[in-house]
């Protein structure tokens, strides 16, 4: 699995801004909608590599020489669609969500980091002066997963507050490198037997209250949590936990 191509999608969990979190922190990439600057606004759809900050905000790596950047530049309003239906026989069964938000340049070094992360790839080119970050300030999302599972979601239901996320941005790189450098059995048995993906060297490259980011050279993985964790400690209890499972046989 390329960085390009979509990780399997978690089951529907019945609650929707949790679920719509996970559709969208399962994806490394989204469909965009920009207004087209020199054509009345007509909707301008681009495909866009995809992060996340530790509240769910989108993180872009975008050239200002692309179209899509021009038009933020001159109406910053953006539409993303995070589509979680590849590999269903049907699509239109499977879940997928369309934020609507402002994209704002960011120069926060953990949105180049928690990027860079989940595509390391990109350091071939983050360096570029023409390159710069970018982070979708939310307005609303649209949760289509399945049947009668429709809804419109405002951005402070979607995003959890500052108090649930803030006390481990300062300790997220701890807890990951310390799984990478101690615990790296634990992050193959997350990998390998709660997601049943193929067996290899994985690791974590991200975390946050719902859960972890995967890697397996080009190969890609979300673990959701079974509960939101706010703190490296609250982190650490579901880790445990987690792989306990694992041992178990899943």
């Amino acid at each position: 699995m390329t960085d390009q191509q979509q990780p399997e999608m978690p089951a529907w969990t019945g609650e929707y801004p949790t679920s719509a979190r996970a559709v969208m922190r399962a994806q490394g990439q989204a469909a965009m909608a920009t207004a087209q600057r020199d054509a009345d606004g007509w909707p301008y759809p681009s495909l866009v590599l995809t992060a996340f900050d530790l509240d769910g905000s989108p993180l872009l790596l975008i050239s200002g020489l692309a179209d899509h950047t021009r038009n933020l530049a001159a109406d910053s309003r953006a539409g993303l669609l995070f589509d979680g239906t590849a590999g269903l026989e049907e699509p239109l069964t499977g879940p997928r969500v369309s934020l609507l938000g402002r994209l704002e340049p960011t120069e926060e070094p953990r949105h180049r980091a928690r990027y860079l992360a989940r595509h390391p790839s990109a350091e071939l080119y983050a360096g570029f002066g023409d390159f710069r970050l970018w982070r979708m300030r939310v307005e609303r999302a649209h949760l289509v997963a399945g049947f009668g599972k429709i809804r419109w979601i405002g951005a402070e239901e979607l995003l959890p507050p500052p108090a649930a996320w803030e006390a481990l941005t300062a300790r997220e790189q701890d807890v990951v490198g310390h799984m990478n450098a101690d615990h790296a059995d634990a992050v193959r048995l997350y990998a390998t037997v709660l997601l049943g993906r193929p067996d290899g060297e994985w690791r974590m490259t991200g975390i946050d209250p719902d859960g972890c980011d995967l890697r397996c050279a080009t190969r890609t993985a979300r673990l959701e949590f079974g509960t939101s964790v706010d703190s490296a400690e609250a982190a650490r209890v579901e880790l445990v936990r987690l792989v306990r499972k694992a041992r178990a046989g899943g």
